[in-house]
């Protein structure tokens, strides 16, 4: 028996939305990272772009456990000496761009690499409900029913 290796022809990628409202940042993550590498598939072959297309909404509602919207940290470097800044999760969630800590947490998933930068682009997230790719009617994946972990009241 030989050991399957997909090809760019055996690739079938499908749009996938979720909605992040009342969900758990890592869990959610966790399973987007795995949904972009395409590891959900029997035909998973790691050197293959073969994940799903994933288009994530609401993600200033994402929650997080314990203290991390207070306590954790995003460091940045401006490149001067001394220029070590950081802002805390809560601060960038209310801020300009929220939808930026989802896309964090989900790169920060993936294993470095080329391939990992390309399985970045099939990832599309937006703050508000409202998102552009109706005519791909991607299907709707509940992660809130998969498990009760999943969800946090605020």
């Amino acid at each position: 028996m030989k050991t399957f290796s997909a090809t760019p022809a055996d690739i079938d990628k499908k749009w996938i939305l979720i909605d992040a409202e009342g969900v758990v940042l890592g869990r959610l993550a966790s399973l987007v990272a795995m949904r972009l590498r395409g590891k959900h598939k029997a035909t998973f072959t790691p050197s293959m772009d073969m994940g799903d297309n994933v288009i994530i909404i609401n993600a200033e509602k994402v929650q997080m456990t314990g203290k991390k919207r207070s306590d954790k940290r995003y460091y940045w470097h401006t490149g001067h000496p001394g220029g070590i800044k950081f802002r805390t999760a809560g601060e960038i969630l209310e801020g300009k761009f929220p939808e930026r800590v989802m896309v964090k947490a989900v790169q920060r998933m993936l294993p470095g690499g080329p391939l990992s930068k390309t399985q970045m682009t099939n990832l599309r997230v937006y703050a508000g409900a409202e998102h552009p790719h109706e005519a791909q009617n991607p299907e709707v994946l509940d992660v809130k029913a998969m498990n009760p972990k999943n969800t946090r009241s605020a």
